[in-house]
């Protein structure tokens, strides 16, 4: 009797036992299963995949699964994230897209976290030659027909002023300018896409000619064209900017007591106001997350010469990674501890 009763102990023992281990591994994937996607974009500013890539590598080390990043316009990202149909990005510069921001649902939709990468500057560049030649200091000094004429590069008589992709904000606020500057009659907004523009302004360069460009810092231009070596920043005789900015100052649009006439930025991420109420570990990872401005003109030269394919700029971003190991790991013990152990 007493042998009959151990074995029916042993029996309902290992019963039990089979029956915790069969719900933890149901439990294991139902987790699996659950496991949170993430959706991603960035415009066609190729430094801006850099950036996502090193964030993916965060969220994915947090347990997130990761779509792959879709590449798709500025005004149409905004409104996806808003709509839920993407998760985050990392193209919110929070001055220079403030309209971009609004028109798709503003603060009830969307949500600017961290700052990826402080210090964008923007303004417009000419080279040194030409500018200690004619004195030329000012972007107010194109309204003289013989200084425009030295930048001509079409024959029309109006200078050439190479500007950036339709559809970036850059695009608008250097219209505004010419209007409110009164150059519409001396300068053309030359626009298309940006790295082909640069590399025309490259070329004329090399041959000695002059050269009339916005310019975004951090980017490679900045480290092949150094400021007073080889170009200057122009200064703008007041501060005009498009009405989604009309509280910009003076102040906002100076740097080392040059007044650029672009507000002085820095580059955050934007994402879905729903998504980051549902995920305090990646809310955190995107405020901890940082770039800084030089590592940016490092891998934006990298794909300047060449080295610009997903492959590529996937195996730079696990490079940063590598170099910035520490301080990387650091970020991702300090976001788990906003969801616990799990997500």
């Amino acid at each position: 009797m007493k042998r009959q009763v151990r074995q029916l102990i042993k029996q309902l023992t290992l019963g039990i036992t089979l029956t915790a281990l069969i719900g933890l591994s149901a439990c294991e994937s139902t987790s699996s299963v659950k496991k949170t996607k993430v959706r991603s974009a960035h415009s066609n500013w190729v430094e801006e995949q850099f950036q996502t890539q090193i964030v993916n590598i965060g969220l994915e080390k947090l347990g997130y699964e990761i779509e792959e990043p879709k590449e798709i316009s500025y005004p149409i990202i905004y409104v996806s994230v808003a709509n839920g149909e993407l998760d985050y990005s990392t193209i919110n510069y929070e001055k220079s897209h403030l309209e971009f921001f609004k028109n798709a649902g503003g603060t009830k939709k969307l949500e600017r976290v961290g700052v990826i990468t402080p210090d964008v500057i923007q303004g417009y560049q000419i080279d040194k030659k030409t500018a200690e030649k004619y004195n030329i200091t000012n972007l107010q000094q194109f309204k003289d027909p013989k200084i425009a004429k030295l930048f001509d590069t079409d024959g029309n008589g109006k200078a050439n002023l190479i500007g950036c992709d339709p559809g970036w904000f850059c695009e608008v606020i250097v219209d505004h300018h010419l209007k409110a500057y009164g150059l519409e009659d001396t300068v053309e907004h030359t626009r298309g896409q940006y790295i082909v523009l640069l590399a025309d302004v490259m070329t004329r360069y090399k041959q000695g000619e002059s050269i009339l460009y916005y310019a975004l810092y951090p980017h490679w231009i900045s480290t092949i064209l150094k400021p007073d070596q080889d170009i200057i920043w122009l200064e703008v005789p007041f501060t005009s900017l498009p009405e989604s900015q009309k509280n910009i100052t003076e102040k906002d649009t100076s740097v080392n007591g040059k007044n650029l006439g672009f507000t002085v930025d820095r580059q955050r991420i934007v994402a879905n106001k729903k998504f980051l109420a549902a995920n305090p570990v990646a809310k955190r990872w995107f405020e901890l997350v940082q770039i800084p401005a030089e590592d940016i003109n490092v891998e934006s030269l990298k794909i300047k010469e060449g080295e610009s394919s997903s492959e590529d700029i996937n195996r730079h971003a696990k490079e940063w990674v590598e170099k910035n190991q520490e301080l990387f790991d650091s970020w991702i013990e300090e976001a788990k501890k906003a969801g616990g152990d799990s997500i």
